[in-house]
């Protein structure tokens, strides 16, 4: 063996001799690759980068709620009693227990798919969406421990900011525009663990703005973050925004208005969205007397109750 051995090492250093002045061994004659290109590049994260705007502050990730609470501003809100029913200081107004059922059907539903990124729109506008959007995310926050973001995406005709007694700006569309970070577009108001992004400076052309690719970059940074994300729509039959942002969402709650909404509007709203995204439709602005035996039911319960509900 070790003739071979030697005779091997022998051969070796002749073909050595051979290829010139060389001091490489053989398996270093291989020519290498240069660096590949994206190696000179910033090193690659688990989420997209974000398009270079002139301006826009750097994202400074992964966010944590700290991250959150030491840089979302808190404002003094003055909501409208009239439509905020959970921040008028009443927890037995009419109305309230309508929003706890829809937020148990919610979770049912989660539990069969993934649902957290929910879209509120309507067939026409005054339906009551906006109405809809801010009480089911209100709602959601009296669970202990649960926090929501509310997204005002009707950039058309932006009327939470207003429901909520707050400002309008900076927001969505100043992210969209890449003039803000996440957080310099969110706020929080009295009701805690909810947040809020309104609708931001007016945007000239909103359809091309929300189809821009940033707000699914919002949604994907501050997804976890919240327990649920709650986007109030401009109206699905009037312009194409709404079926835009149901791509970024995980599932489409519809409103319908009682003894208003035309069928054919509403059946050509629904047709906006793929069956398996729409997870439910709302009927709003029913009469008192409309529902006798569930307003029974709950008049009732609300008698006999001794605790305090979420």
């Amino acid at each position: 063996m070790s003739r071979i051995h030697e005779a091997l090492k022998k051969a070796e250093q002749e073909r050595a001799a051979t290829q010139g002045s060389s001091t490489s061994p053989s398996f270093a004659t291989t020519p290498v690759a240069d660096p590949p290109v994206f190696a000179e590049r910033p090193a690659a994260t688990a989420e997209p980068l974000a398009p270079a705007h002139a301006g826009m502050p750097a994202f400074a990730g992964p966010f944590s709620t700290d991250t959150l609470l030491a840089r979302c501003a808190q404002l003094e809100w003055k909501p409208d009693p009239a439509t905020m029913l959970f921040l008028n200081g009443d927890d037995n107004a009419r109305g309230t227990e309508e929003f706890r059922t829809l937020r148990s059907r919610l979770y049912h539903l989660r539990e069969k798919m993934p649902l957290k990124k929910l879209l509120i729109t309507s067939a026409l506008p005054k339906e009551g969406k906006s109405f809809m959007s801010s009480n089911l995310a209100q709602v959601m926050v009296r669970q202990h421990g649960r926090r929501a973001l509310l997204i005002d995406a009707d950039l058309r005709a932006p009327r939470l900011h207003l429901m909520l007694g707050t400002t309008s700006d900076p927001g969505l569309s100043d992210y969209l525009l890449g003039k803000n970070d996440e957080f310099s577009v969110m706020q929080r108001g009295p009701l805690e663990n909810l947040f809020f992004i309104p609708s931001g400076t007016g945007a000239t052309d909103p359809a091309e703005l929300l189809g821009n690719g940033r707000l699914k970059l919002l949604l994907q940074r501050v997804e976890p973050l919240f327990d649920w994300i709650i986007i109030d729509s401009p109206p699905a039959v009037a312009v194409s925004d709404a079926s835009v942002l149901a791509k970024a969402c995980d599932g489409v709650l519809m409103v319908v208005r009682s003894n208003s909404t035309p069928v054919a509007l509403a059946r050509k709203a629904r047709q906006e969205f793929p069956d398996e995204s729409l997870v439910g439709v709302v009927l709003n602005g029913t009469s008192a007397d409309a529902l006798p035996y569930a307003r029974y039911y709950y008049e009732s319960y609300q008698k006999k109750a001794t605790t305090t509900r979420a």
